[in-house]
This record gives C-alpha cells, structure tokens and sequence, in this order.
C-alpha cells in the first residue's frame, strides 16, 4: 500500500461527468464488433453524387477508416505492452498518436512487404486505403492539432538526415507536406553530438518533458525519424488546493483501495474529467482490470462519450507524475511488422542506392497530474541504418487505473495507459 497526495472535489462544488456504478456491466456486456473498417452511411458511396462531391466524401471517407484504425491500433499496441511479464506491477503510459504518425511517417519510404506489414500492423486496409490517402489524413489531424487555439497543445515530426545520405526527394517533401515534418543534417559519425541535437530538438517541442529520447545511436544510423506530441489542459473545475491530503492507493490486490467514504467509492466507475477545451481524462476504475484490458475498444469510448451525464459527487484522484520509456521493436514485431528490423527491410523508398533497415523504434512519454490540470508528453523515434551494419537489440519496458486522453470531437486518441503505482 502506498501512502499519496490526493486530490478532492468538494462534492457541493463541483458536476462531475460519469456513467456511475456500471462501468464493469456494460464492459462484459459490450461485444467489439468489426475490428476492420467500417463505412457510415453519412461519409455516402451513392452514384448519384456529382463528381466533386464524390471526390469530398472519398478524401472524407479516408480519413475516417484512418482515425479508425488509428483508434484500434491504440489498444492494440496497449494490450501488446500490458502482455509482457515486464509490467506487471509497473505503470503504463503512452501515446498512440505519436508511435501511429511516426510509423505512418515510416511507411511513406517503405516498399512490398515491408509496406504491407507497417499498414497491416497500422491497422490501414490496403483495399480501401492508398498512401496518399494516409498522408492526406494525417496531415488533416496534424494540422487541426496544431491550428486549435483554446489548448495549449503541438503535435509534429521531425527528420535527421546524416550530411553524406541522399534520400529521395519525394521522401522528404511527402514528409514536410503531409507530416508536417522539419528537416536537419546531421553528422551521425559524431553520435554524441548528434543524440544531444535530437534530445535538444525533442526537449524543446515537448516543453522539457520529454529531454531524452535518444540514450545512443548506431555507428550506422544515416537518418532518424521523429514523431512528438504535448498537451497541457487546465480543468473545466479546478481542485482546491485546500483539500489536497495524503492518502492510500491500492498497489495489488491484498490491500485496500482507498479510504473514502463509502458514498465516494466508485470501484466499477468511469469517470469523465474534461478540460476547458475540446478535450477530456477519462479514468477508469474496474473490479477485474484484466476485464477492462481485454475487452476495451473504440466502441467504448464512443458510447462513454455519448452516454455519460453530470452527477455530482465528491472525486478523489492521485496527484502524480510518471515518466516511462519503451523500446517497441519486441513489441511491433509481435504485431505483424517484422520485416524492417531486418535482412527483409524495403526502404527503397527512402533510397534505391543504399540498402536500409529500422535499428530501434522508441518511445518515452510522461504525464503530471495536478490541482489546476494535466500535463501530457511524449516522443517517438525510429532509428534508419545501413543494412550491413544493421543491428537489433532486444529490450523491453513496459508500465499499469487505465487512462485515456482523447479530444471528444473526433475521439482521437492521444495518450492512453494504466497506473499501478503513482509513486513511481
């Protein structure tokens, strides 16, 4: 059991969003339907549309099967990371928006089945879904991340090209015009220098969260590719500093959860904080966590955001920061994307002279809670080498009350985790 600062809404102050007491029931009940793409009615296939029309419900159509399958590949690769021994007990905190970009920003150089692996593993039905199609819709979601005014929020990618590699030109326009993508050279015989140029570039993007992504480089690497993502959202209802109190916190099942009273005891809740935006926390609370690992979907949180109304009560949250770090080549690999760690690698996108291959894919990510709001950041980097010099290290971190960022108008997932111990 740990002993933590805890935060509290007075309950005659403060309208809390929740869909109380039944979390857990509609959780078992809810079935996941369709983990393909869907096609709604509204984005319309009809014939008898003009052709420009045609044309803006197809670009309106792709970007919805993106945001989809952007949607379930986040807890795809959460569930993946909460399956190794590794993190039982440890805290999980990441952003599927900045690892999907990142490796989406991969695949524009990707050829064959190295293609075909990242889309598939992305969740990207080649069927329905072209690579124009994905840069176009990322570029819409980068773009209306960066264009809100009412967040303090930034989202972007960055490419770090070695002063003696030559990639494609098409490579690093489709980067700068759909990813939004700021380009460097550097010289990574010098991989000191140039981590601390990645690290500085990182630090600076995320506000300081987030100041070392890069521990080191490979003596190959001739170009490194980064996604970032922060977000610092005040709450709609502060809390009152005046009621913030030391208090427990379940770490395993032999002790007790928390000492509330028992009218503010919400063991199979799930609660809505919103921010003073378009955005919201969701926490949720389970009875079983594996229940709720195993069986959340984008469904849920479409039906949460619906179906959920103010109530009012008293709401007890840790005040806490995590920080963690993750190396995800084990953990794509296992999803499908195996290929571009290896002998197999096609990059010819990238460059036709030289034969190239992913490193290492990693990603670090924090998250501060306070009276006054949340903080969110993280990064992501792929590492791009010579082939012959190619090697693969196997690490593997893992970190688990699930936490979910998302912005509630599009349902974009930006962060999402599970806390097992806010003291770490």
């Amino acid at each position: 059991m740990s002993v933590l600062l805890c935060l509290r809404f007075n309950q005659e102050k403060f309208t809390m969003t929740m869909r109380a007491a039944v979390g857990l029931w509609v959780l078992s009940a809810v079935i996941c339907v369709g983990r393909g793409h869907h096609h709604p009615d509204h984005l319309g296939h009809g014939n008898d549309k003009a052709g420009q029309d045609t044309v803006a419900d197809g670009s309106a159509n792709s970007v919805s099967l993106v945001n989809e399958a952007n949607q379930e590949f986040s807890f795809r690769l959460y569930r993946q990371l909460a399956a190794h021994a590794d993190s039982q007990g440890k805290n999980i905190f990441f952003s599927p928006a900045s690892v999907s970009a990142a490796l989406a920003a991969l695949s524009v150089g990707a050829q064959g089945e190295t293609h075909r692996q990242l889309f598939n593993g992305l969740g990207f039905n080649s069927s329905l879904l072209t690579q124009t199609d994905v840069d176009q819709a990322f570029q819409r979601f980068l773009q209306r991340a960066n264009n809100t005014s009412q967040e303090d929020a930034s989202e972007g990618t960055a490419v770090f090209v070695d002063n003696r590699f030559k990639p494609k030109p098409e490579f690093l326009q489709t980067l700068k015009q759909s990813y939004l993508a700021d380009g460097f050279n550097v010289d990574f015989t010098k991989a000191t220098e140039s981590a601390d140029t990645i690290n500085k570039y990182v630090e600076e993007k995320t506000n300081g969260k987030i100041d070392k992504l890069v521990e080191s480089l490979d003596e190959s690497t001739v170009m490194y590719l980064i996604s970032y993502i922060y977000y610092k959202g005040k709450w709609a209802t502060p809390f009152d500093p005046k009621l913030t109190k030391q208090d427990d916190f379940n770490v395993d099942e032999n002790t007790k959860l928390t000492h509330l009273p028992r009218t503010t005891c919400y063991r199979q809740a799930v609660l809505q904080l919103p921010f003073n935006s378009s955005y919201s926390m969701l926490l949720m609370l389970p009875d079983v966590m594996a229940t709720l690992e195993n069986r959340i979907c984008p469904n849920h949180l479409t039906k949460w955001l619906k179906w959920m109304k103010p109530k009012r009560h008293d709401v007890y949250i840790p005040k806490f920061s995590i920080k963690t770090s993750y190396n995800l080549n084990d953990v794509l690999t296992e999803m499908g994307m195996t290929d571009m760690f290896g002998d197999r690698a096609n990059l010819r996108g990238i460059s036709e002279e030289q034969r190239l291959a992913v490193s290492d894919v990693v990603h670090k990510a924090t998250l501060d809670v306070d009276e006054t709001g949340a903080t969110a950041a993280a990064a992501t980097g792929i590492g791009i080498t010579l082939m012959s010099f190619h090697r693969v290290p196997v690490l593997k971190f893992n970190r688990p009350f699930m936490v979910l960022i998302t912005e509630r108008n599009t349902e974009k997932i930006l962060f999402l985790g599970k806390i097992i111990n806010p003291t770490i």
